[in-house]
């Protein structure tokens, strides 16, 4: 997952020339992917212990989770790196 980051905030910066922009989307990235492992890892743990079938809902709660962190990252970071003002 680092890779491809790295890969694609590569490209982003050479196809658009802004390397804050590079920058933001290979963070945002990699920002997704440790919330994604980490929600993948609790989550299931959690319904389990709460005497659920964590294969039910689960993956309901991950896809939730993940598209929130990675929207909020992506466009975080854009406002911090000054690409984007509220």
């Amino acid at each position: 997952g680092l890779i491809f980051a790295v890969i694609m905030g590569a490209v982003t910066w050479f196809w658009y020339q802004d390397e804050r922009l590079g920058m933001v989307i290979a963070i945002a990235m990699i920002v997704n992917l440790m919330a994604a492992g980490l929600s993948g890892i609790v989550i299931p743990l959690a319904i389990a212990r709460a005497g659920l079938d964590p294969a039910t809902s689960a993956a309901v709660f991950l896809t939730t989770i993940t598209d929130v962190v990675g929207f909020l990252a992506f466009l975080g970071l854009a406002v911090a790196s000054g690409l984007v003002s509220i």
